[in-house]
Order: structure tokens, then C-alpha cells, then sequence
């Protein structure tokens, strides 16, 4: 038998994927604050299992972020997520 390797096409790391991550994030941002907000869970371990998977997610995704921005990848700070625009516009500022 003939074993067949399928070849997984790299995503390009532009400013196209950057703009994605980042609409990503402000997802998961959003979906955290809905979490915390609305949701009801039988009890807090629930809660918290729930809101550290989303956390977990959201890190790794806010990590790549970071190192593309830094790495030069051009991005519009317009595009960035909501939880992302306190911290760059701080640093911005001083």
C-alpha cells in the first residue's frame, strides 16, 4: 500500500491573517463578557472550567497576534480588538 501525505498549506502570516486573528480575539472577548454577564451555570466550577476554556483560546490567538504585530506585520489600529486598544493607545500616549 502506497501511503499518501497530504501537505498542509501554510497560511500566509500577512496583514490579511493578522486582521482575522484580531477579529477573532474581540470574538472571544465578546463572548467572555457574555459569560460572565448572562450565563448561568449549576455551579462555579462550571463557571470557571467554561471561562478558562474561552481564556485558554484567547491566549493562544492574542500570543500569535502579538508576535506578528511585533515580527512587522502592518495592521490598522482601527481593526485592533476592543481589548487590545486600551493597552496600545496607553503605550501611544507616554
Amino acid at each position: 500500500m502506497k501511503s499518501v501525505k497530504t501537505v498542509k498549506k501554510e497560511v500566509p502570516h500577512d496583514k490579511y491573517y493578522l486582521r482575522s486573528l484580531h477579529q477573532e480575539i474581540d470574538f472571544y472577548d465578546r463572548k467572555l463578557a457574555y459569560l460572565e454577564k448572562y450565563e448561568q451555570f449549576e455551579s462555579t466550577a462550571d463557571r470557571e472550567g467554561a471561562e478558562n476554556k474561552l481564556i485558554a483560546k484567547r491566549a493562544t490567538l492574542a500570543e500569535t497576534a502579538k508576535k506578528l504585530a511585533a515580527d512587522g506585520v502592518e495592521f490598522n489600529h482601527s481593526e485592533l480588538p476592543r481589548s487590545f486598544r486600551t493597552t496600545e493607545q496607553a503605550s501611544h500616549d507616554h
